[in-house]
């Protein structure tokens, strides 16, 4: 992220205590980035506990404050109320959650086994509302208000062909997003979506692109704004200190793309993948399964 490129003043989240999932790469480091320079206190959890570390020492080296970084694996409810417990020790109440934290591959859905599906509607259906109701049950019965964003996707209005498991998993967080800000809106507790279109990472890359340039998917984007590029980080970031800040009380129950219209010219989604043959898609899994292999070496829990 570039961060000269926010547009908000210095100081702006001061006194705000934001826990980011899966904060140690990718978007989520991103906005724990953005969340931090502009004086949050930041905790950021994932499954790679060196990571995490990684990550935090650098934001701080950068921009000063206080970044926590904390191994959770966010799948099981017990290790995410022993850290939401780390957190209220470590200084009081939180005052946001961002769930990021999430896995996705691309698969032809006949392919999937249950183990490959529950990979991801472990992490990113049933983690997200660990983490989001264990939360919120402190900041309901202490009466603290607190605000919810949840990193979906655009395939929540159009489905995600060859992407299922994600889909269903990003629709159920949408949801969760539009059910809670109802019910939980009368304790002072918003909640909100961001649908991002293509804002390349790494770890995405590796699972959804195998083989494919950030530089060159930026070049075949097709969506109706000015330039056919993907999305550049800051102007992610910037969406997610508004919904994350104080003085954006009254947007309640959103989900918001920030694809530059892209989901609503061609769906934003897959489906050009039905053109592979099977060829591709073996070169697709090996591919897949080495950025797999690498990324299970780097986990401590």
């Amino acid at each position: 992220m570039d961060a000269a490129k926010l547009m908000f003043k210095q100081g702006l989240m001061a006194g705000e205590r934001i826990l980011v999932t899966g904060g140690g790469t990718g978007l989520g480091r991103e906005m724990s980035e953005a969340f931090a320079k502009l004086g949050a206190e930041v905790y950021i959890c994932g499954r790679r506990g060196e990571v995490l570390q990684q990550t935090a020492d650098e934001i701080m080296a950068a921009h000063g404050g206080v970044v926590r970084p904390i191994a959770c694996d966010i799948r099981s409810a017990e290790a995410v109320r022993e850290m939401v417990e780390q957190i209220w020790s470590t200084g009081g109440a939180l005052t946001g959650l961002m769930n990021n934290a999430a896995g996705n591959f691309i698969s032809r859905t006949e392919d999937l086994s249950p183990r490959g599906f529950d990979a991801i509607a472990n992490i990113v259906f049933r983690g997200s509302f660990y983490v989001t109701q264990e939360i919120g049950k402190r900041w309901i019965a202490e009466k603290k208000k607190g605000s919810v964003c949840s990193i979906v996707t655009t395939w929540v209005w159009t489905g995600g062909p060859f992407t299922v498991p994600s889909s269903m998993s990003k629709a159920g967080i949408k949801a969760m997003t539009e059910s809670l800000a109802v019910e939980w809106g009368r304790f002072g507790i918003r909640f909100n979506a961001i649908a991002p279109g293509p804002f390349p990472t790494k770890g995405a890359w590796e699972r959804l692109a195998p083989g494919v340039s950030a530089v060159e998917s930026a070049a075949s984007a097709a969506n109706p704004s000015l330039l056919a590029r993907v999305g550049e980080m800051h102007e992610l970031c910037n969406l997610a200190v508004l919904l994350m800040a104080r003085g954006a009380d009254f947007i309640n129950g959103q989900t918001i793309a920030i694809d530059g219209g892209q989901h609503l010219m061609n769906g934003g989604s897959f489906h050009r993948l039905s053109e592979w043959d099977e060829a591709q898609w073996e070169a697709a899994r090996e591919s897949i399964r080495g950025a797999n292999e690498k990324d299970r070496a780097q986990r401590t829990t």
